[in-house]
């Protein structure tokens, strides 16, 4: 971490493969079981999107432990101090300048995941159908919930890219950022990467071959 913004910082990997593929893919299958919600016609759809959603999930919590240095969860959960500097710093116009996930980012990304699991979890239950309607209420709640944080951590990056002057969205896409050659990660991690598609894809082919329904 160091303050302010560094123009003359190198253009390094900080973003591994599985980080942005999951990324994406999170945000698709979101958006598509979103639209997909309240349609009869569109109801396998909606499950099959939700077991996606469910598996993105266990996924990035797995690599949160074994993925590459900047996609774990050790290098960017912290506890409020940072937090609450970070956010200083940005109020003062000096802001911190983090590779990875800066602290109230981290929190953000804990976040999304306990909504996705709360929302994947709900969803099976209603899927299922464990209980009554209640259910289906708490499922629209929590889903209506990681939407609006959604939305929040979409102006969050736009308004860190222009303070940082740094596009965030397409440091996740492209998987390069400005920093230190220290503070590089060494491999994309494609066998990984070629796991997680995997998964999507057997999700895919149970759903296609009417398992999950």
């Amino acid at each position: 971490m160091t303050l302010g913004t560094d123009m003359n910082k190198e253009r390094i990997l900080v973003w591994d493969l599985p980080t942005r593929l999951f990324h994406w893919l999170l945000a698709a299958t979101f958006a598509g079981a979103w639209l997909t919600a309240e349609s009869e016609r569109w109801r396998d759809v909606h499950v099959a999107l939700g077991y996606t959603f469910a598996g993105l999930i266990a996924f990035r919590l797995a690599w949160g432990f074994i993925g590459s240095r900047h996609a774990r969860f050790s290098s960017f959960v912290t506890g409020p101090g940072p937090v609450k500097r970070y956010l200083a710093s940005l109020l003062l116009f000096r802001p911190e300048h983090h590779v990875g996930h800066n602290p109230a980012g981290g929190w953000a990304v804990l976040a999304l995941l306990g909504l996705g699991l709360a929302t994947a979890a709900s969803g099976y239950a209603v899927h299922a159908e464990f209980a009554g309607h209640w259910l289906e209420e708490l499922h629209e709640g929590v889903a209506e919930a990681m939407l609006a944080l959604v939305f929040v951590h979409i102006g969050a990056v736009v308004v860190s890219s222009l303070i940082h002057r740094e596009n965030l969205a397409r440091a996740m896409w492209t998987g390069f950022k400005r920093g230190s050659s220290a503070d590089a990660i060494r491999r994309k991690r494609w066998v990984a990467a070629g796991a997680l598609l995997a998964l999507v894809a057997g999700i895919w082919t149970a759903a296609l071959q009417g398992a999950l329904r």
